[in-house]
């Protein structure tokens, strides 16, 4: 596979994977009380602030994954967001008939998003990402640095 082809696929990969973060949180945003009532239902203590909490982690952490900065980074928070997400709020293993189908269904959604973003931690975001430009505009002030003759210095 060329690098062309990989740094495009890794970019749609990231595409992908951060719009069901960002749409999610934007969508809580916007649903501020049903999603807080939702979630004390779920016996989520003081909701209004793990809903903020929440609302930050899928935005941030989402863009951040979306436009490739720390990525590594990003792609663990979102994972630490995930692990308690999935065990409250689709325990299938509590309902019974197709509430049971539905909410494993919504476990096993999370547990692949959580392969992905484990998969992007070992991979990194490719060269179309703000981690890759960074690195590259390291590399050549160090470059740039090494190359400057000592005699520059003096005058």
């Amino acid at each position: 596979m060329s690098e062309q082809t990989r740094s495009c696929l890794q970019l749609t990969g990231r595409i992908m994977l951060s719009a069901i973060f960002i749409l999610s949180g934007v969508m809580k945003l916007f649903a501020w009380q049903g999603t807080s009532a939702m979630m004390a239902q779920h016996g989520m203590p003081m909701p209004d602030l793990f809903l903020a909490g929440a609302i930050m982690f899928e935005i941030g952490g989402g863009l951040c994954v979306l436009i490739g900065y720390q990525t590594p980074l990003a792609a663990l928070a979102l994972i630490v967001f995930l692990i308690p997400t999935t065990l409250i709020f689709h325990n299938f293993w509590a309902y019974g008939g197709e509430a049971q189908q539905n909410q494993m269904q919504h476990f096993m959604k999370n547990l692949t998003i959580m392969g992905g973003l484990l998969a992007l931690m070992a991979a990194g975001a490719g060269r179309y990402s703000v981690d890759a430009c960074c690195a590259t505009g390291m590399r050549s002030a160090m470059r740039s640095e090494r190359e400057e003759p000592e005699h520059a210095l003096t005058h």
